[in-house]
């Protein structure tokens, strides 16, 4: 009953809407012939309050002319720089959002990468570290490089070689270099490059870089005592700058590696420095040096470090990456809680801060210094990019591992973007004069308005009841029979006793008569909440249906659903109206049934959809 009954309420909605847009087209004519009488005194009180307003405010809208221009172009002003501090603090949270994320992508990356290769190494009963392989290297780092949006990243995994553990070291790099570099040389399509060429410039002991003008690269080997971090496997294969493999080099005889690493070996935790390194980019000349950052991550093993993971990356590079369309005039500075590092830059030694102007394209190194302009203090949007949880206790003398602090600014370039050419001519003339004829011409249009919304809203609320009981049709001809009978003031006397009924005959119709098959049985073993949403739901889409087919839906009584074409409007293809119908009607039933065999239970799709039709 719950369903039908919605279904019956149905109907005087969905035929109201059509009579309602026709009554909106009404002129005053349909007005009742007492509030007609009333309009001209209505109207002659209203115009000379009207005057009087605009007599009144003309004479202020004078005086305000000259103030309303000044404050105009200051509001202007204000707005814009406002629109400018918005416009950047949105662009700088995207922009420093997207730093943090990629940081942290880098540091994740590499803690999964260790606790990968350590399992490896772990569950092979044949390897020990520092004596350990990793198959597919260059497969795995380059997806590592892709999963943290790097370029040409440089990867290094360097094991810890105790003093006691050396000799054995030359024959372990002989035997699994091979392999190594064939690997790498496949995968990344090097074909300068062959093993043997490899093999011949593999040294295999511990050995200390350094260069001679005269001699080229000399190798020495270690010969100190202690453990050695040597160049284990590197990826990309080739060194960009040397043009050769620096495999076993001692990773601890450059001063900010040995520094780093004495760092994460008391605290176990990764760490971060900047150093200048070689621009690895492609097109960069090999003397190009550019300021870069290496992360390096332990590889733990029965609580102590057995090897690191060294990533270094370049901070161009970086801010190229970020991939923010709009990005422009924007200043980067990095702020670090240590000193930046070790380099061939004397001021990067003793600086904390590194400036970068930054746009979609990438970046430009500004210099060591905050480079900002001081006037833009108060617009900047700040994000700590890297803290490390590290116990200060646990750091040497002198170690620190670094928190970095991204803080950006916006530059009088990207300030100009927000500014328009000309505020005092627009504001001088364009708003003064569209202030003032809006404000006269809204004022007069209030009043007007008022003295017509006295007569829509009369009009408006009788409207909404007649279309809420009658179709269009018929209370047009209730309006028609009104004007025709100005006496009769009320819907009582023209549809009771006192007027002829309005009863029309139709020869020209078809009726459809449409119920569903098993739907006794099926609603038996059904909650009522979903008996009626069966019902609403289909019959909902017959109500949709019916009003597309210009089908006039009668009522419906449990599952029976009745509908009828040709009235109360003729319409000579009522038949094939019909038709279509009912052909859209079995269509609906049978798609809905299927969707709603889900939540209403597996025999609903057997339902079927019954039609009758009479002409």
């Amino acid at each position: 009953m719950t369903a039908a009954s919605k279904h019956r309420g149905d109907r005087s909605t969905a035929r109201s809407n059509p009579g309602t847009s026709r009554f909106d087209k009404s002129t005053e004519e349909d007005s009742p012939q007492p509030l007609k009488c009333m309009a001209p005194v209505v109207a002659d009180q209203e115009e000379k309050a009207v005057a009087r307003s605009k007599f009144l405010f003309f004479f202020v809208l004078l005086l305000a002319v000259s103030g309303a221009a000044t404050a105009t172009y200051l509001l202007m002003e204000s707005e814009e720089y406002n629109d400018f501090q918005a416009g950047f603090a949105g662009l700088g949270s995207e922009v420093s959002t997207v730093a943090g994320q990629k940081v942290d992508q880098m540091f994740s990356a590499l803690d999964s990468y260790s606790l990968f290769i350590t399992s490896e190494a772990r569950a092979n009963p044949n390897s020990s570290w520092p004596f350990v392989t990793i198959p597919r290297f260059s497969t795995k780092s380059e997806k590592i490089a892709a999963l943290v949006g790097l370029e040409s990243p440089n990867l290094f995994i360097c094991p810890v070689v105790q003093e006691a553990e050396r000799d054995r070291w030359p024959s372990f790099v002989m035997e699994s270099s091979p392999a190594y570099y064939k690997e790498s040389i496949e995968n990344e399509g090097n074909k300068k490059l062959t093993v043997e060429e490899m093999m011949e410039v593999t040294i295999p002991y511990v050995w200390s870089y350094s260069f001679d003008e005269t001699l080229g690269v000399i190798a020495e080997k270690i010969q100190r005592p202690g453990p050695v971090v040597p160049l284990w496997y590197r990826y990309p294969l080739e060194d960009p700058v040397l043009g050769m493999m620096l495999r076993s080099v001692d990773m601890l005889e450059f001063l900010g590696t040995k520094d780093q690493f004495h760092t994460t070996n008391l605290t176990l935790r990764p760490s971060l420095s900047f150093a200048q390194v070689a621009d690895t980019r492609a097109g960069a000349a090999s003397e190009d040096y550019v300021i870069g950052s290496q992360i390096m991550q332990p590889m733990i093993e029965d609580g102590r470090v057995v090897g690191v993971i060294l990533l270094r990356f370049l901070w161009v590079e970086f801010f190229q990456n970020l991939n923010i369309d709009g990005l422009t005039g924007t200043i980067a500075v990095l702020r670090s809680s240590c000193k930046l590092g070790y380099g061939a830059f004397d001021e990067l030694a003793s600086s904390k801060e590194l400036s970068y102007k930054i746009d979609s394209l990438g970046g430009v190194l500004l210099g060591m210094f905050d480079a900002h302009n001081p006037k833009y203090d108060d617009i900047v949007v700040s994000r700590v990019v890297l803290d490390v949880d590290v116990d200060d206790g646990r750091l040497p003398d002198g170690g620190c591992v670094p928190k970095v602090t991204l803080d950006l600014y916006p530059t009088e370039e990207l300030e100009k973007t927000y500014r328009t050419s000309n505020p005092k001519l627009y504001s001088a003339v364009m708003i003064a004069i569209f202030a003032f004829t809006s404000i006269v011409f809204l004022l007069y249009d209030f009043f007007v308005g008022r003295r017509q919304r006295k007569f829509m809203d009369r009009i408006a609320r009788q409207d909404q009841i007649v279309s809420n009981v009658f179709p269009g049709v018929i209370r047009d001809r209730l309006y028609a029979r009104e004007q025709e009978a100005p006496k009769q003031t009320g819907l009582h006397d023209t549809v009771g006793t006192g007027g002829a009924p309005l009863a029309d005959l139709f020869l020209e119709t078809t009726v459809v008569f449409a119920d569903i098959a098993g739907f006794t049985a099926w609603s038996s073993a059904r909650e009522p909440a979903q008996v009626f949403i069966l019902l609403e739901t289909i019959y909902g889409a017959f109500d949709r249906r019916a009003y597309r087919h210009n089908v006039f839906k009668v009522e419906t009584v449990g599952d029976c659903y009745v509908a009828v074409a040709g009235l109360p409007e003729p319409d000579k293809d009522h038949v094939m109206a019909v038709c279509r119908f009912a052909r859209d009607c079995l269509q609906i039933m049978q798609d809905t049934t299927l969707k709603l065999e889900i939540s209403l239970g597996p025999d609903t799709s057997e339902l079927d959809l019954r039609v009758g039709i009479h002409r």
